[in-house]
């Protein structure tokens, strides 16, 4: 698979089996991410991946799509220690963690998994029951597992002429 084959095959995953994450294959999809370029090379972004089905559940419980999400093999709470604002007037943690969560998500689809960016969550909740201290910002959360069925097509996408110009400002 291309990467642009994984890129047109991913989608938000919203429904799981109820099976675990092979050990090599949650590897694979952690090991992405951690070759994720980051500001500065920073790598400020921090996983914690719950396998445990009873955490799965808590943090499952605290999003909008609770009996979805606690299905999935393993959650993923996906966190920023930088408070760096780079010149550009932009925070480095957001944006270096959304890339790694893309590297996963693709990653993921070459593997067969299925993924879901979670951004409707309790953040304090979340780090109540993760034990994340109060420095770390909790930017997003990621369902991984197995899908229960054929993925999502994606719909309804912008022509390339509708978000893409050359050389100056043209919408």
């Amino acid at each position: 698979m291309t990467v642009l084959d994984a890129i047109k095959k991913r989608y938000s995953c919203r429904s799981y089996l109820e099976k675990p994450v092979e050990e090599e294959k949650l590897a694979q999809v952690l090991e992405a991410a951690r070759l994720a370029p980051s500001a500065k090379n920073l790598q400020d972004w921090r996983f914690v991946v719950v396998r445990d089905e009873g955490k799965r559940r808590e943090i499952a419980g605290v999003t909008n799509r609770p009996e979805v999400f606690a299905k999935a093999g393993v959650m993923i709470a996906a966190c920023s220690n930088s408070d760096l604002v780079m010149t550009c007037g932009q925070a480095v943690g957001p944006i270096d963690v959304a890339i790694a969560l893309d590297h996963i998500s693709l990653q993921a689809t070459e593997l067969g998994l299925g993924t879901c960016w979670i951004g409707s969550f309790d953040a304090e909740k979340v780090r109540k029951v993760l034990g994340i201290p109060e420095g770390v910002a909790i930017i997003e959360l990621m369902a991984l597992g197995y899908p229960a069925g054929e993925g999502g097509r994606k719909t309804g996408r912008e022509p390339i002429e509708n978000i893409v110009c050359y050389d100056e400002w043209k919408f």
